[in-house]
C-alpha cells in the first residue's frame, strides 16, 4: 500500500485540512484511499456504521476519499476529561482509563499493536493510505511514546510533509527546530515543507522560501493561502478563530464554550447558515438576549455543570429561560437542562449527586457502560414527520420525574419516535436530545429556524434545502482544489 505523511510543526497548522484535501486530490486521480490517524486526542467524535468511536477529523477525511469511515482509521481516540485523566478507546471501543503518566507503560504496547494491525487491514482493502500526525513530531519529552507521528511514518517508509501555520509567526524558526529534533533517519523522509495559511503577496514571502529551502535542503511545495472556508475542527483550540460576525445574520445563537466541550462540530451547518450567527460564550461571559442559548456535549458534564454554576452562567441561563428564551442541549448539555444528576460509581468525580438547571424533568445517572449507535428516527418537533439522521455517544440514562402534581406527561412531548432521545415543552421554548449530528439534517435545521424567526416576525426560510453532507462535499471540493492549485506534490505522489 503507498502511502504520505502529514505532520505539522505545530497543533493547529492545519494537517487535517492538508490531509483531507490530499484524500480528495488522490480519490480523483482514481485511487481508493484511506486517511489514518494511529493516535488522535479529541473530544470532537463521529459514530462509524459498525459503532465504534473515531475522530471526527478522521471520518472527514473519509468523506473526502468517497468512503465509509472506518474505526481503523483512527485505531486509537484519547479523549481528554480532565485531571491529567483521557478515556482511552481502542478501535473503535472503550478499553479503560488513563492519567498521562501512566498511559506509556499499560497502553503503549497494545496501542502500537492496533496501529500494525489496523494498516494492515487497511492495505487489504486500499491502494493509498494518507496519514496525518499530532501537535508536533519533535517533542523530545514524549518522543519514546509517541505512537503519532514518525514511528508510523518510518514502518511505512512514508513520504513525508512538514507543514506550518504562518499566520500565527515564527514559521521559520517551526521548521529549521523541527527539523533539527528530528532524528536523521526521520529526518530524511521529509521530502515538501508547506507553509500554510499564508497571507499577503507570495512575492514578499519568496526570499524566506528561497533561503529556507538553501537551510534545511528540503523544497517548499506548496504555499497554501488563507480561507474562509469553514472546515470541520479537530479541537477547540479552533473555536479562538470562530467570529460571530455576519452581515446578513437575522438570528444569534450562542453556544456556551465549556471547559471539555464536546462535538461542537454539530454546530457546522447551523455556522453556514447565511442568516444565523453562531456565537461561542466563555461560562464567565456575559449571556445578553441571543435568539436561543445551546448547552453542547461535554466530556466531563459533572465538572462543566459544576463550572456554569460558579461562574454564574447557570444562573443566567436560567433567568433567561424565565424570561421566555430558548435552551436547547444535546448530549452532555441536555443532562444538564434537568433536575439532577448522579454518578453513584464515581466515574466523574467525587460528587455523588450534582444539582443541574432544573429546566428539564429528568433525572440523568452516569453509567459505565457506554451507548455508542447511529439513529434513523422520525421527528415531533419542531414539525412532524421528518426523518432524522445521526448518533449516539453518551455515558448516562435520563429519564422523566414526575411532580407531585403528576403535570410531567402531559407538559412534555417528545422529539422523536423514540421517547427516549429527547423531549421538549409544550411551549416549544426548552428542550433537549441525546442526538449529535441533528442540524445536518437540512428540512430539520430549518423547521427549527423557523420557530426561532417566527418569534421575531421574520418570514420563513425554505425547508426543502440539502442535508449538510452536500454542503460539505462543496467544502471538501473547494480546499482540494485550492490545495491542488498552490502544492506541487509531482515528486512524492504517484502518477
Amino acid at each position: 500500500m503507498k502511502a504520505i505523511m502529514v505532520v505539522g510543526t505545530t497543533s493547529h497548522a492545519g494537517k487535517s485540512f492538508i490531509s483531507a484535501a490530499l484524500c480528495r486530490i488522490l480519490s480523483r486521480q482514481g485511487w481508493r484511499v484511506a486517511p489514518f490517524k494511529g493516535q488522535n486526542m479529541a473530544l470532537n467524535a463521529y459514530v462509524t456504521p459498525t459503532g465504534g468511536e473515531i475522530g471526527y477529523a478522521q471520518a472527514v477525511q473519509a468523506w473526502a476519499a468517497g468512503v465509509t469511515p472506518w474505526v481503523e482509521m483512527n485505531p486509537i481516540l484519547l479523549k481528554p476529561q480532565g485531571d491529567m485523566t483521557s478515556q482511552v478507546i481502542m478501535r473503535g471501543k472503550p478499553v479503560g482509563y488513563t492519567k498521562a503518566a501512566d498511559y506509556y507503560e499499560k497502553y503503549f504496547d497494545s496501542g502500537w499493536q492496533a496501529i500494525q494491525d489496523s494498516l494492515k487491514q487497511l492495505s487489504a482493502e486500499f491502494d493509498f493510505v494518507v496519514c496525518e500526525g499530532a501537535g508536533s513530531p519533535a517533542e523530545i519529552n514524549l518522543k519514546h511514546r509517541d505512537l503519532t507521528n514518525m514511528r508510523v511514518a518510518r514502518y511505512l517508509n512514508a513520504p513525508t510533509l512538514l507543514v506550518v501555520d504562518i499566520d500565527r509567526g515564527g514559521a521559520f524558526a517551526h521548521v529549521v527546530g523541527t527539523l533539527a529534533l528530528l532524528e536523521p533517519e526521520e529526518r530524511q523522509l521529509i521530502e515538501g515543507i508547506v507553509i500554510n495559511k499564508f497571507r499577503g503577496q507570495r512575492s514578499i514571502l519568496q526570499s524566506g522560501i528561497d533561503w529556507l529551502e538553501e537551510y534545511t535542503g528540503i523544497p517548499v511545495v506548496g504555499v497554501i493561502p488563507w480561507t474562509n472556508h469553514l472546515f470541520p475542527a479537530e479541537d477547540s483550540l479552533d473555536l479562538l478563530d470562530r467570529r460571530a460576525s455576519k452581515p446578513s445574520r437575522e438570528i444569534t445563537i450562542a453556544v456556551i464554550r465549556l471547559p471539555r466541550i464536546a462535538n461542537f462540530t454539530d454546530f457546522d451547518p447551523l455556522e453556514a447558515e447565511p442568516t444565523v450567527a453562531v456565537k461561542y460564550l466563555n461560562p464567565d461571559d456575559n449571556l445578553g438576549y441571543p435568539d436561543a442559548v445551546i448547552l453542547p456535549g461535554s466530556k466531563t458534564t459533572l465538572a462543566d455543570l459544576r463550572v456554569l454554576h460558579e461562574s454564574g452562567m447557570a444562573k443566567a441561563i436560567e433567568d433567561y429561560a424565565a424570561a421566555g428564551g430558548t435552551v436547547m442541549g444535546i448530549c452532555g448539555g441536555f443532562q444538564m437542562l434537568g433536575q439532577v444528576l448522579s454518578d453513584p460509581e464515581g466515574l466523574e468525580g467525587d460528587d455523588d449527586f450534582f444539582p443541574g438547571l432544573k429546566l428539564l424533568p429528568l433525572k440523568t445517572t452516569i453509567t459505565r457502560n457506554k451507548i455508542v449507535r447511529q439513529r434513523h428516527v422520525t421527528s415531533h418537533f419542531p414539525q412532524t414527520g421528518l426523518p432524522v439522521e445521526g448518533y449516539e455517544i453518551h455515558q448516562g440514562r435520563s429519564w422523566l420525574v414526575e411532580s407531585k402534581r403528576g403535570k410531567i406527561k402531559s407538559e412534555y412531548q417528545p422529539l422523536f419516535d423514540d421517547p427516549g432521545l429527547g423531549i421538549v415543552n409544550n411551549a416549544q421554548l426548552i428542550w433537549g436530545c441525546y442526538l449529535h449530528g441533528l442540524f445536518d439534517n437540512g428540512a430539520w435545521r430549518r423547521a427549527w429556524l423557523n420557530h426561532l424567526r417566527q418569534g421575531r416576525g421574520l418570514r420563513s426560510l425554505p425547508t426543502g434545502v440539502p442535508n449538510y453532507r452536500e454542503q460539505r462535499e462543496v467544502v471538501l471540493d473547494a480546499i482540494a482544489d485550492l490545495v491542488a492549485e498552490h502544492i506541487n506534490l509531482k515528486s512524492i505522489l504517484p502518477r
